[in-house]
């Protein structure tokens, strides 16, 4: 059965693709920005406030490993109604005036929110975008997760200062709910691409997009360069150390930066949440910047290296804050984050790419992807430990510094390894 051929897909569709992927981050987010309000008001401990990430993060690992099989059964408007319907859920849930075990489910609802965005969007892109504008689109689309870190950093604080941060949950969780009535608009009014339904080749293509990570976009895919080296697994396993190790800095530093930022240095709530929307915004750009150097040819170790290096110097940043005080350093820091830590999935996606062959390349990049989420569960968690013992955000800071050196010292592995070959 051949499908209708499509007119120009508008804006409203490509705000309904960035906000499917941005909807599930939202509460994580949100939290992390008024997280002295929350760790004051609900009597928990810096670490307990880290099993938030952890529980979220996990849920969307398991998630991302067993629906994927069940989100090729149903309909891009069936699934993307669910992303946005639970994303909005999640927040909701916040707004209820119960204990912490049940902003610990809610959190585990907005995880399973991250679990299946990238594969229905990319198969809207690939049945209902052209070509000539899907690489752009992806890039945007992407681009979600840091949007959502802008968005909810700014938003939270404001909100949480007239209505409280359940007040505040409750209002953000309109936001899923008016995307998902765009997206319901969108996918009417945006007909099918003339392909034939039936084809073996179409159902191919739609899986392997639907296996890349979440963030991973289709320019590096269409640009990454192939080498004619055989596959080395070892080479796999060293980016999903390294993705495990960035991912522990990631949200380490994502998830504390604003409760480091009020109190050590003594920011309201509202400037506190300003300092993961600067990181979320220049996270954006570079995500952007650093996948156009890997689409000229430039080399991913080398990258890897470059943005590891900047890394341990933003750590470096936040450990001078804390000890002298001075504000313009937690500025630096958090500009440094942002602009290498994360980039760095963009960057070992696109190393991925040219060391392994396609055939691969499903169970390869299920392997970063794994490495890169559980760096995410186990770093806010170790860091809450951290922060609540008696070394403080100080010590905090320096494990984050000692893991972003773990990634330097990899990086170098890498290439030395990459030269012998």
């Amino acid at each position: 059965m051949n499908r209708r051929e499509q007119g120009a897909p508008g804006r409203g569709l490509l705000t309904v693709l960035l906000g499917a992927i941005g909807s599930g981050p939202l509460l994580l987010y949100g939290l992390s920005a008024v997280s002295d309000s929350i760790i004051d008001d609900l009597g928990i401990s810096e670490a307990q406030f880290g099993l938030l990430a952890t529980a979220c993060f996990a849920c969307a690992a398991i998630g991302n490993a067993t629906l994927g099989r069940v989100a090729d059964r149903h309909s891009d408007r069936s699934l993307m109604t669910l992303v946005f319907v639970l994303a909005a859920g999640a927040m909701a849930l916040v707004a209820v005036p119960a204990s912490f075990w049940m902003l610990l489910v809610a959190a585990g609802i907005s995880g399973i929110a991250q679990s299946f965005p990238n594969g229905v969007t990319n198969r809207v892109l690939l049945e209902r975008v052209p070509v000539t504008k899907r690489i752009g689109w992806v890039g945007v689309k992407q681009s979600g997760v840091q949007a959502s870190q802008l968005t909810a950093s700014l938003a939270f604080p404001m909100l949480a200062a007239a209505a409280g941060w359940r007040g505040a949950a409750l209002a953000i969780a309109i936001v899923p709910l008016i995307l998902m009535v765009l997206m319901w608009h969108s996918l009417r009014v945006t007909p099918l691409l003339t392909l034939t339904a039936s084809h073996p080749a179409d159902t191919t293509e739609a899986t392997d997009t639907r296996a890349v990570d979440t963030e991973v976009t289709d320019t590096e895919a269409v640009d990454a360069v192939p080498t004619s080296s055989p596959r080395h697994p070892g080479m796999v396993w060293a980016l999903a150390a390294f993705g495990l190790l960035n991912g522990i800095g990631v949200q380490a530093t994502n998830v504390y930066m604003p409760l480091f930022s009020v109190r050590e240095l003594g920011f309201s709530l509202v400037l506190g949440g300003v300092t993961a929307a600067v990181a979320g915004a220049l996270g954006v750009a570079a995500r952007v910047g650093w996948a156009r150097q890997m689409a000229r040819g430039a080399s991913g170790t080398h990258l890897l290296l470059l943005l590891a290096l900047i890394a341990t110097a933003g750590a470096v940043m936040f450990y001078g804050a804390g000890a002298s005080g001075w504000v313009w350093m937690l500025w630096v820091a958090a500009a440094l984050h942002g602009t290498s830590a994360l980039g760095v999935s963009v960057v070992l996606m696109s190393a991925l790419m040219r060391s392994i062959p396609s055939t691969s390349m499903a169970s390869a990049s299920g392997m970063v992807t794994a490495g890169m989420f559980t760096g995410f569960s186990l770093g806010p968690l170790g860091m809450g430990v951290l922060v609540s013992s008696p070394g403080g955000f100080q010590l905090g800071w320096a494990a984050v510094g000692l893991v972003y050196l773990l990634c330097v010292l990899l990086a170098v592995v890498l290439i030395r390894k990459s030269s012998r070959n």
